[in-house]
């Protein structure tokens, strides 16, 4: 019977738990433009500051903001992770440098990198290793830390703009294509892909993959969330609720919805794989751009980068 009743005081909760908002962290500094963020294990936020080039540190739990300037002026840090080791690694796209940040000390090293890939986009911490996109190169690559060395590969499809990258469980690679209709599937032992097409006119721009092999992604240009079954090559599409949302940053939940940004209606969207239906979730400040979502699994957030507000926001996950 006890368990009975817990159950039902549980299901109860959950049938009464306020709709999720979006909290805001108000940057101080001017002209903050928060690019991407990311949260490690101790729940602190860190986000890149592309305009100021300032890697930030976020303490959710006072509000507390502290900057780091990058080495190299106007750097235009981007795309951003946190290492297991607690090690800060972010994308230096002007300046054509990977970055590295100790929490312990603040101090930052950059890494050059080759002319091929002189545009690092996103980044991604991966088998201790640093995966990073470059966009304007048509190519991606990986970064040994120990040694500084670099190993870029060109994208088969020429001018496909290798965009949002993401590791999987099976230990693979994947890669939006956002200039084409197609997600690369990288081999991180060789560094080899195979391709992946979408429907036509597909720009995928941003993508996870979930605990069960399934790749998501946001479709920029057609309005759709996809989904790709790796196994069988067969993409499911829902389109996004809004008219001309423009899909953008994605994540998988701790609840395990998708949530993913409308860069054109300052909403966040929440889909439930199981029920296909959509929850929204406003942005209070106005005209903010998601272009990447983290998400705390232990503590049940999702955090935000609002673009164009000067802002950090985010959501707790019931």
């Amino acid at each position: 019977m006890a368990v009975r009743a817990a159950l039902i005081a549980a299901l109860l909760a959950l049938a009464v738990a306020p709709p999720p908002t979006v909290v805001e962290y108000e940057i101080p500094r001017p002209g903050a433009f928060p690019h991407d963020p990311a949260v490690g294990p101790d729940g602190i936020v860190w986000y890149t500051d592309q305009s100021n080039s300032f890697i930030g540190r976020l303490d959710p739990e006072t509000g507390r903001i502290t900057d780091y300037p990058t080495p190299t002026p106007r750097s235009g840090p981007h795309g951003i992770e946190v290492a297991p080791d607690g090690m800060v690694w972010y994308t230096g796209q002007r300046a054509g440098v990977l970055g590295r940040l100790d929490p312990r000390t603040g101090q930052i090293t950059e890494f050059p990198l080759p002319p091929e890939a002189r545009n690092p986009h996103t980044p991604i911490v991966h088998q201790g290793r640093i995966w990073f996109t470059a966009q304007g190169n048509n190519s991606y690559g990986v970064l040994e830390p120990a040694t500084g060395n670099v190993r870029v590969w060109p994208s088969p499809t020429p001018r496909s703009l290798p965009y949002g990258i993401r590791p999987a469980p099976d230990g693979s690679i994947w890669m939006c294509e956002f200039g084409t209709n197609k997600l690369g599937h990288i081999n991180p032992a060789d560094g080899s892909i195979r391709e992946f097409t979408l429907p036509d006119g597909a720009r995928p721009r941003r993508l996870q993959v979930a605990s069960n092999g399934i790749v998501y992604y946001t479709d920029y240009a057609r309005n759709y969330l996809g989904a790709l079954d790796p196994a069988t090559g067969i993409v499911r599409e829902w389109p996004s609720p809004s008219p001309n949302g423009r899909p953008y940053g994605i994540v998988v939940g701790p609840d395990g919805r998708i949530w993913f940004n409308e860069a054109a209606t300052n909403r966040m969207v929440a889909f439930d794989p199981l029920t296909e239906q959509m929850e929204l979730v406003a942005i209070p400040t106005a005209t903010a751009v998601v272009r990447h979502i983290d998400a705390d699994y232990r503590r049940r957030r999702i955090w935000l980068a609002l673009s164009g507000t000067g802002r950090i926001g985010r959501i707790d996950v019931p």
